[in-house]
């Protein structure tokens, strides 16, 4: 990607775009599951409807791909599989979302997309005409998914036309805020596989602009205005991690940049692109979450401190957190990447979703 940017040949996220293409597969239905694509609100989904005749009314599940708002597709292989696997076990309706990506529709378009898939599933005659059960609806997401899966569970509570109540929210290694990308996870993990820092940072200002200043600027962590400096306490890493991943990092406090870049993309500073930065009294009217996190992972964190902060607001949680595990791990369960840490934490999840949706 970053050759080909350099040379002029494409823009460094049109080529990550293309593993997109290489993993996709058209929808397939079998003998347990009707896989079919249709919009809902004009957004494209792919709908996973369990053909077993229900003991009642089933379970559903909305769900967001990663792939740092870039790329990514519900139809990548993983994606499919796994979609169609919980359908199955959990004989529920499951709503894929394929989201407009950055950099040709930043923030807040995806974010926009998929509340608006949200919405429009959880209306009462969407739920009776699918034969779901409204007290049974989770919202799911991995990465950059796991981001709009919290925003949007967030938003849903400021939305007085919605009724339905969702049941849980599932965020898998999820990336929660982009105030500070210096955390101890962004540290130990730098240049570990999958996703580097110098990813993860392009990721988050390309979601935001192409402009190469804020590129910059994150990545010396210089991007916050001393007039913003109040958020720095939902983010505070001396406090919310506990003491085995601070480990021998010493907190110094936030160093703070002009006020410029935050006047032109204020997206950074919004809770639905950071939803770390909600307050508690916002935090405190939230499902229970499911929250996975890898050790090596530059986004762990994020997901251990969402988790400590919810808890503090006393919001139930069940923090699975991976210590032999490295961000995306969950996608390695097909050949010719098939990994026993996948298969383990994917069953560990369904498992989870089996008992509490």
């Amino acid at each position: 990607s970053e050759a080909a940017e350099l040379l002029g040949l494409m823009h460094y996220m049109e080529s990550m775009k293309l593993i997109t293409v290489l993993e996709a597969i058209s929808p397939t239905s079998d003998e347990n599951v009707t896989v079919t694509e249709t919009e809902f609100n004009n957004v494209p989904v792919r709908l996973y409807l369990p053909r077993r005749a229900p003991e009642g009314l089933r379970r559903a599940m909305v769900y967001f791909h990663g792939g740092g708002w870039c790329f990514g597709d519900a139809g990548m292989k993983s994606y499919d599989h796994m979609s169609q696997r919980i359908s199955n076990e959990l004989n529920a309706v499951v709503v894929s979302v394929n989201y407009r990506l950055a950099p040709q529709h930043r923030f807040p378009v995806p974010f926009e997309d998929v509340y608006s898939v949200t919405k429009f599933f959880l209306q009462s005659k969407v739920l009776s005409q699918y034969g779901v059960d409204p007290a049974r609806v989770c919202v799911a997401g991995d990465s950059a998914g796991g981001n709009l899966a919290a925003a949007v569970v967030q938003q849903l509570l400021e939305d007085p036309e919605v009724k339905t109540k969702v049941k849980a929210q599932i965020l898998l290694y999820p990336a929660l805020q982009a105030l500070d990308l210096n955390l101890p996870s962004y540290q130990d993990n730098a240049n570990k596989p999958v996703l580097p820092r110098s990813l993860m940072v392009r990721f988050w200002s390309e979601y935001f602009t192409s402009d190469p200043a804020l590129r910059e600027a994150m990545a010396s962590n210089k991007h916050v205005p001393a007039e913003s400096g109040h958020l720095f306490q939902f983010v505070n890493w001396s406090h919310w991690l506990p003491t085995e991943m601070r480990k021998a990092h010493v907190y110094s406090g936030p160093t703070f940049g002009g006020v410029e870049l935050a006047q032109e993309y204020p997206g950074f500073l919004d809770v639905r692109a950071s939803p770390l930065l909600a307050s508690e009294a916002r935090l405190r009217r939230l499902p229970p979450a499911y929250i996975l996190t890898c050790e090596h992972d530059v986004l762990r964190d994020d997901g251990v401190m969402y988790a400590a902060r919810l808890r503090a607001a006393g919001v139930p949680v069940t923090h699975h957190h991976a210590k032999d595990a490295f961000h995306g791990a969950m996608m390695f369960i097909l050949w010719p990447l098939d990994l026993a840490v996948g298969h383990r934490m994917f069953n560990t999840y369904i498992d989870w979703l089996k008992e509490n949706l």
